[in-house]
């Protein structure tokens, strides 16, 4: 029987994901031993209440609420706290004591990314995150490792189970997106405050720890445009699938260049038009999935399970392999690469297509109103589609769909529209996937 030496695991945190890390390195520990070239012993689990009640029956003697002192005695440290603080000051204490670090925070990452990946360059220390996007799905090696040689173009990603499974009710269901959103909260798929969901918060943190990894450059929260899904309304849901279209909420990182020339980048998320024919959307219920196009490597599409405990666990005992293993060769960490510093383009740059619903008067004169408002605004019409009025006072409705044009330019456009006199209402604006 081969013989291993021992890194030492620190583990803060015993929630529904870190609670599972622990059962299955308990459970497993032989076999991640000689994956890792190294045995794996949890040396103790930090939490504020060693007595609250878990999923998982673990060792008593494990608890402990002196996250510090775990630390100091650990090799690796795994963080599973999430949130902002106190996280970031533990992550900071464990790195500057020479720690690698594993996280699954993907807020954490999102808003001290930069400071943290610093601390652990200045000490020779490795951050690992595999689990801080689309949960068990491996997105983060493959974009820091298999591709980079490659040069990213875009990435599309579905990478919150809950919006996703509420589209997808709304789409496959005919469900109102209140009645969605109570069943994703029944069956445990969304908070009691959902908000980080519905409104693209945890997306937008996603979308920013991508785009920094993808394109080699910094990209903070801040600069990521992020639009939620509470408006997406059963009407634009059935109208999307009857154009051959499915309604996701995605977060996009594009590589791209201004009017000057000058090369950047893009982060964003909103609710967008798919075409049934593209990949994700196929994407149903509460899984994840990310579209990556590269030069070299054409398309790839990388899909599973976005959340859960068991299933972030695997992401996060991947990490913990490979950061025992790091121990056994030796060396410092690899830096993470933000050489290129390309500047973040704020949304208005970005050249997408519009389809636009209008109720409009049941009136001459009316469509060539429309069509000048665009031309002023430089959007050229690619597809129009009128509904006959019925009634004495009915409107019309008109869905218009536009060919690629600058997102400012679109916004004008829809600004000027809702001004007309012959619109009565503006009653959907949807951008569209492709073109």
């Amino acid at each position: 029987m081969i013989e291993y030496r021992n890194v030492r695991v620190a583990l803060l945190g015993a929630g529904s994901v870190g609670s599972q890390v622990a059962r299955l390195l308990l459970e497993h520990g032989d076999e991640l031993a000689s994956r890792a070239g190294a045995g794996l012993e949890l040396v103790g689990i930090a939490v504020r209440d060693v007595d609250a009640p878990r999923d998982v029956d673990l060792p008593k003697e494990l608890f402990t609420t002196d996250a510090e002192s775990l630390i100091l005695g650990a090799d690796i440290v795994v963080e599973l706290i999430g949130g902002i603080e106190p996280a970031r000051t533990l992550v900071l204490q464990a790195l500057q004591s020479g720690a690698d670090v594993v996280t699954g925070n993907k807020a954490l990452l999102a808003t001290h990314g930069p400071e943290l990946f610093a601390v652990a360059e200045q000490v020779g220390a490795q951050l690992y995150y595999e689990a801080a996007v689309a949960g068990a799905i491996p997105i983060i090696r493959p974009l820091h490792d298999s591709l980079a040689g490659d040069r990213i173009e875009r990435i599309m990603g579905i990478v919150n189970g809950t919006t996703n499974f509420i589209l997808d009710l709304m789409d496959r269901e005919g469900a109102t997106f209140e009645d969605a959103l109570a069943t994703a909260t029944d069956l445990g798929y969304a908070e009691a405050d959902p908000t980080a969901d519905v409104e693209g918060y945890d997306a937008a943190q996603k979308a920013a720890i991508l785009a920094s990894l993808a394109f080699h450059t910094s990209v903070p929260l801040a600069a990521v445009h992020r639009e939620g899904i509470t408006s997406v309304t059963i009407d634009q849901v059935r109208a999307a699938r009857k154009a051959g279209y499915v309604v996701k909420i995605l977060a996009t990182a594009e590589r791209l260049t201004d009017a000057e020339g000058t090369e950047g980048v893009s982060a964003r998320v909103y609710p967008a038009l798919v075409p049934v024919s593209h990949p994700l959307a196929s994407v149903h219920g509460a899984k994840n999935a990310v579209f990556v196009e590269a030069e070299a490597a054409g398309d790839l599409m990388f899909y599973g399970a976005g959340a859960g405990g068991t299933e972030t666990a695997s992401a996060v005992l991947g990490d913990l392999v490979s950061a025992a293993r790091r121990h056994v060769i030796g060396g410092p960490g690899v830096a993470e690469s933000t050489q290129a510093d390309l500047p973040v383009f704020p949304i208005g740059t970005v050249r997408t297509r519009y389809q636009i619903t209008l109720h409009v008067a049941d009136a001459p004169g009316v469509l060539s109103t429309v069509a000048g408002v665009l031309a002023k605004h430089g959007v050229s019409v690619e597809t129009v589609e009128q509904t006959v009025a019925t009634g004495a006072d009915a409107t019309a409705t008109l869905v218009i769909g536009t060919h690629l044009a600058r997102e400012s330019d679109l916004a004008a456009t829809v600004l000027a529209l809702r001004n007309e006199d012959v619109v009565v209402e503006v009653t959907s604006v949807l951008r569209v996937v492709g073109g």
